[in-house]
């Protein structure tokens, strides 16, 4: 067992770093003057590592450790952390699935051991497999009945095809309706193993006491077991370029809505950071271009934004706009030329300066919250090996200049962009 200080960081906590004999990555933030603790399990796997006929399963397992373990079934799970005023839940990306508890620091101990055994030791019973299939196919059902939610999945089809990335986290029908529980478990027993599993918690605690209280917990469980051969990057379905086609789906609606974009760089490209400053001038707040352009004086949508998804080896750029079906011709050719004006002419000074302001008060904002803590710890070790201190993401903020994102733009902005598309609309599909 081997631990670290990884940071005392005047902006947050101390930060340490503790890996069990088994690879098992313990991480926490120690804040004192907060009196909640947010605690997290993090598994480095999703929807990006599902065979075809196994879309859905790393959601519908998240949804399967929640209806019981051999110590406890599934109400007990959820009783026992709300009798002490604390929340849990979970979620799952295409590359990560993260459970989490946020409870009074008295309670850590508890969620602790709760989180964990769901996480290590669930059962999987056969009656709730069936359960939960029914309660997934709705929430399918529910994602097809709300178009502003299911145009971004179709934009990522759009960008990616037929690679897993392309694919919904929550799987289809057609995936979902057939699998079993043996298909089920046998991801569940062959993925979530040591290294690919993080630990992390924030606010008032102490390291050593949560090392030892997770070293119980997992004691005796597959999380307890020798290191596995991790993950990592995976092998063979890298992403080696991007669609730049339309995906329409006509539906009934009272507003269409519509997904522009087009690929970018990965999570470790340290362009990410110009990225994030050019999202924001773009479309990243009130006083971005699109939301002046398309709201502001032309009140052509109510909402309107860009953002950005990056993954291991890609990622992407999008702006998403909701108007109503006869303005999308007029709606499309604001974004068009705001993009192809930023690819051409570039961002101002003043531009610049507030998306960094933007970008470094998000920073500096989300320490206020233990559950923003504990996350940035869990995404920064599962995705970067080492999150970055709050100090060096400014620091890495304040060196982007208007040169680079700049010479960004007109690399990114000016590529074919992908549409997706839905609503009562007929755009020609490619």
């Amino acid at each position: 067992m081997t631990t670290q200080i990884l940071t005392d960081d005047p902006l947050g906590g101390t930060v340490r770093r503790t890996v069990l004999p088994s690879g098992l990555r313990v991480l926490t933030e120690a804040v004192p003057a907060m009196r909640s603790v947010s605690f997290g399990v993090w598994v480095q796997v999703g929807s990006r590592d599902e065979a075809p006929h196994l879309s859905g399963v790393s959601h519908f397992l998240e949804h399967l450790l929640f209806k019981g373990t051999r110590r406890r079934a599934a109400l007990d799970i959820s009783a026992t952390i709300e009798a002490v005023g604390g929340e849990t839940n979970a979620f799952t990306t295409k590359e990560y699935t993260c459970f989490y508890a946020r409870v009074l620091d008295a309670h850590l101990p508890l969620a602790i051991d709760v989180i964990c055994d769901l996480v290590a030791d669930s059962v999987l019973a056969g009656p709730d497999v069936e359960t939960e299939r029914g309660v997934i196919l709705e929430e399918i059902a529910m994602q097809e009945d709300e178009p502003g939610e299911q145009v971004h999945d179709l934009f990522a089809q759009a960008i990616y095809g037929d690679h897993p990335l392309g694919r919904r986290i929550a799987g289809t029908t057609d995936t979902i309706a057939p699998m079993t529980r043996r298909q089920i478990h046998d991801f569940y027993r062959g993925r979530y193993l040591p290294p690919s599993i993080v630990v992390t918690a924030a606010g008032s605690l102490d390291h050593g006491s949560v090392v030892r209280q997770v070293t119980e917990a997992v004691a005796g469980t597959p999380l307890d077991g020798p290191a596995a051969d991790p993950t990592g990057v995976r092998a063979g379905d890298q992403v080696t370029g991007g669609a730049t086609g339309s995906l329409v789906e006509a539906k009934e609606s009272e507003q269409a809505h519509l997904v522009l974009g087009c690929p970018t760089m990965g999570r470790s490209d340290e362009r990410r950071f110009a990225l994030g400053v050019l999202n924001n001038v773009l479309g990243g707040g009130m006083s971005s271009r699109l939301f002046q352009q398309i709201r502001e004086e032309r009140g052509l949508a109510y909402s309107t934004y860009s953002y950005t998804n990056l993954f291991a080896d890609s990622g992407l750029f999008a702006v998403y706009a909701g108007c109503a079906p006869g303005k999308v011709d007029e709606v499309l050719e604001l974004v068009r030329t705001e993009l192809a004006t930023a690819a051409r002419d570039g961002i101002t000074e003043a531009e610049v300066a507030r998306g960094k302001g933007m970008l470094s008060g998000s920073v500096v904002l989300d320490q206020e919250d233990t559950g923003s803590r504990m996350s940035r710890l869990g995404k920064g070790e599962l995705l970067h090996d080492r999150p970055l201190t709050v100090d060096e993401l400014l620091a890495r903020i304040d060196q982007v200049t208007p040169a680079q994102i700049n010479e960004l733009a007109g690399e990114l902005l000016a590529t074919p962009m992908s549409l997706a598309a839905v609503g009562p609309i007929d755009l020609p599909s490619a």
